[in-house]
């Protein structure tokens, strides 16, 4: 089976480990561009990706048609920020109809 271009950009962000997997370890980070977020998380977790990427100026992307953890290899991840910029525009550029953009109220 072929790799979308998003997976293999995120991958390439965990193997230079430009990313953080996990609500408490993106709670720590001081910046992100990215925050990549599980279709099946939970409500509180959705709350807390809401939270993060606007105290993070980050913008947050839900995955569509698989689970996060069939990106990243990682079982059980439900949200990860992309530290990187150029791979954060380069995953953007590319999620065309596997993710869904949300939007931030002002």
């Amino acid at each position: 089976m072929n790799k979308s271009k998003v997976e293999t950009y995120i991958g390439f962000s965990m193997r230079a480990r430009k990313c953080k997997l996990g609500v408490n370890a993106i709670a720590t980070l001081k910046k992100a561009h990215l925050l990549i977020l599980c279709k099946t998380a939970s409500e509180n977790t959705k709350k807390d990706a809401v939270k993060l990427a606007k105290r993070l100026n980050a913008k947050l992307i839900i995955t569509v048609s698989k689970e996060l953890s069939e990106y990243t290899h990682v079982e059980n991840g439900k949200l990860i920020a992309i530290l990187d910029f150029e791979l954060a525009k380069a995953i953007l550029e590319n999620a065309c109809e596997d993710f869904i953009y949300y939007v931030m109220e002002a």
